[in-house]
């Protein structure tokens, strides 16, 4: 069976599902969320083992606490949401809405994070009453696959139809390709280039950008406080996940007093020029484009790779720089326990080193806050480019919050137009469910005349 038959049997497969599910009532279409949720978590510590001994990268424990605890998100997130027939109505407007299927998804997974992808793009796939067709990355084929058949025995218990969840069993950029031009809907999770695939497929597709997460300390804060939680959100997986804290930008007068801080939770404080030299070659060799040899690896192996000693136990490397934007590599996105440290004089001067870092990478993702002034965490949200402004939480809750803001649990975190992406918020069941909007008649008097719209 060549790509093309391959595909066309993965579709008609799909289709043939999609039959069946779709006549699903409310509450049947949770149970199947329910259930794959729960298949998925009680294989937690496998997945996560299988996932790092294929690819190589990331954090073992680390990967089990997001495998335990992105089930319990999802499900506090969609339980009790309506997503099949009418599932809301405009009293004023005279408007009912129903929920309808957009049918096959294609999901592009990423080797950074094979088994969440799934999970996420699976349950809310499945919330919409669609189907779902995984494109795996190779370096991750086997986790991927793992994954799928985890959540199928999950669904199988329960009776669901067959086949709503599929994947690629040999993966390769044309069967990708295929899919993607086969399907109803892609949700790509994953590099530029595939990102950029998707949107020319000439199919509706949902895509990422990169993240470059800008850390602004405000003075005053509790800056114990502050250093865990960026400690927390660089190290987390071996720095792997987008939303991951990449700077710290922090009052110019107390600058030593916040890096001791840091350093006391596993920091690495690097600011000698032949240190930080040896650190930026061997994380950009070519200027820009970050060394796969160092993605997703423990600071230890960092160290190794720039040929600098570090003390066992370093949770991260703390790199001073003190320019900002595309002048230095190191002030874009490192997938690895990186991060930059950086000072400014007043508030507006910290929001544009940030900016600036942003506008050389990561535009339309995420930054961090931490502070007790709402009114300079709202002056960061309308002066940044991102889509995802946090106070006072690791760069990490971005993505996966554990319940901790409103944001929903993901693995698709859109960029909006700053990065390329349809849309700036993260991605859930509701981007992959069509609306039938039913207008009934207003009455008479609610509809005003002329003098009416335009009376003061």
């Amino acid at each position: 069976m060549d790509n093309r038959e391959l595909v066309a049997s993965l579709v008609q497969k799909a289709r043939k599902a999609l039959e069946e599910y779709e006549p699903y009532t409310q509450e049947q279409v949770d149970d199947c969320v329910k259930a794959l949720c729960l298949a998925f978590k009680s294989q937690a510590e496998l997945m996560a083992r299988e996932t790092v001994d294929e690819t190589g990268l990331g954090d073992v424990a680390d990967k089990i606490d997001k495998n335990l605890g992105s089930p319990d998100g999802i499900w506090h997130t969609l339980k009790g949401k309506k997503s099949v027939g009418v599932i809301g109505f405009d009293e004023k407007q005279k408007l009912a809405y129903v929920a309808r299927p957009k049918g096959i998804m294609a999901s592009v997974a990423p080797t950074t994070n094979p088994n969440i992808t799934v999970l996420f793009n699976a349950a809310y796939a499945l919330k919409g009453r669609n189907a779902l067709i995984v494109a795996p990355h190779p370096r991750a084929r086997k986790s991927t696959l793992h994954t799928v058949q985890i959540i199928n025995e999950g669904l199988a218990k329960i009776g669901a139809p067959a086949n709503l969840i599929q994947c690629i069993e040999e993966p390769s950029i044309e069967c990708t390709q295929l899919l993607m031009r086969s399907s109803d809907v892609i949700i790509a999770t994953g590099g530029a280039k595939m990102v950029d695939s998707a949107y020319s497929s000439g199919r509706p597709a949902f895509g990422v950008g990169p993240g470059n997460v800008q850390t602004i300390v405000d003075r005053g804060f509790d800056y114990a406080e502050a250093a865990a939680q960026i400690v927390i959100g660089r190290k987390f997986d071996n720095g792997l996940i987008c939303a991951g804290n990449q700077s710290v930008i922090m009052p110019r007068e107390d600058a030593p007093k916040i890096i001791e801080l840091l350093k006391a939770k596993g920091a690495f404080y690097v600011e000698d020029k032949e240190s930080i030299e040896k650190l930026r070659k061997a994380l950009f060799p070519n200027g820009h484009a970050i060394n796969p040899a160092a993605v997703g690896q423990p600071a230890t192996k960092i160290a190794q790779l720039a040929e600098i000693e570090i003390p066992d136990g370093t949770s991260a490397i703390l790199i001073r720089v003190d320019s900002c934007g595309a002048s230095d590599p190191l002030c874009g996105e490192k997938m690895c326990p990186v991060l930059i440290a950086t000072t400014y004089g007043d508030f507006a001067e910290a929001v544009d080193i940030a900016r600036e870092n942003l506008l050389y990478q990561g535009a339309g993702h995420s930054s961090v806050i931490h502070t007790n002034d709402m009114a300079k965490a709202e002056y960061c949200g309308t002066h940044l480019p991102v889509s995802r402004m946090l106070v006072n939480q690791p760069g990490i809750f971005a993505a996966n919050p554990a319940l901790a803001n409103g944001l929903s649990p993901t693995s698709t975190l859109g960029c909006g137009s700053w990065g390329n992406n349809s849309i700036s918020e993260n991605l859930t069941y509701e981007h992959l469910i069509n609306i039938t909007r039913i207008a009934w008649p207003k009455a008479e008097a609610a509809i005003p005349d002329s003098t009416q719209i335009w009376k003061s």
